[in-house]
């Protein structure tokens, strides 16, 4: 979730002695309703996504037609806060680190791959110890999370269009085991920059679908209402966010998805 600015101050609001809001499975988040549901925004009350055993990470050799974000020896495609990359690369993989991972190029319609795993023995509980995110168009998050038996609220879990829909089902493997994402995304339309039809999701995780054709309220948002802004971008880039925790990356490609209208 986009919330180390979020995190910082909670700290420093509970040193402080003032109220943190509480999250977490059971709890009532005291957030806005979603709507055209009964849940809340990381509602805690929300069920937990089934679990689906399967095999692990579905490892694809990019396409010919594919742009390589990591090919496994280094981060050139990216930038750090608009400088360039300083994430660790080591034995072709790459580690979130302080920063936000930004790809120099930008995308609209897109089909996503990306493979990532949680480091085995490191402490994890609910949103912590094993969180980051994948931002398409730098709006819209995809949650990265190690949610093998480790219960969160619903639309915080792993493969969530976090604050917005849950995972159909939970799909992740064991800590310390490499998991896979294929994500096609569309963003919405826009008519003189003001959005007339939603962006849409579809997400695999380990080959599972956890997100079909799923319409987005708006930008990813922490605690609040997702809404789109007046004056939404044609493209955008891929971020990965750090939030503390040194998630492993590999494997990272995408594919500009053409209309079928302008693929005749």
């Amino acid at each position: 979730m986009r919330a180390l600015r979020w995190t910082a101050m909670a700290g420093c609001l509970a040193a402080g002695g003032m109220a943190v809001a509480a999250e977490g499975p059971g709890i009532d988040p005291g957030t806005p309703q979603i709507p055209g549901t009964p849940w809340k925004v990381h509602d805690g009350s929300r069920p937990q996504p089934p679990v689906v055993e399967n095999a692990g990470a579905v490892v694809v050799k990019a396409p010919a037609d594919a742009k390589v974000l990591f090919d496994g020896r280094s981060l050139d495609a990216w930038t750090t806060d608009g400088k360039p990359a300083t994430w660790p690369v080591k034995d072709g993989i790459f580690t979130a680190a302080p920063g936000t991972l930004v790809s120099k190029d930008k995308f609209g319609p897109v089909q996503v791959h990306i493979e990532w795993r949680v480091p085995p023995g490191r402490p994890v509980k609910g949103q912590g110890g094993g969180n980051s995110g994948i931002f398409l168009m730098g709006l819209y998050e995809v949650q990265i999370l190690q949610s093998h038996e480790n219960p969160t609220y619903a639309d915080g879990t792993a493969g969530a269009l976090y604050g917005q829909s849950p995972p159909l089902v939970n799909a992740i493997r064991p800590q310390g085991e490499w998991q896979s994402y294929d994500i096609l995304f569309t963003p919405p339309k826009t008519e003189g920059g003001k959005v007339v039809e939603p962006a849409v999701a579809t997400v695999l995780v380990n080959g599972v679908v956890v997100q079909n054709a799923r319409k987005l309220i708006g930008p990813t948002q922490y605690r609040q209402l997702a809404k789109y802004p007046e004056n939404h971008p044609e493209t955008g880039p891929i971020q990965l966010q750090f939030h503390g925790d040194p998630i492993d990356f590999r494997n990272v490609w995408v594919r500009s998805i053409a209309s079928h209208e302008e693929a005749k």
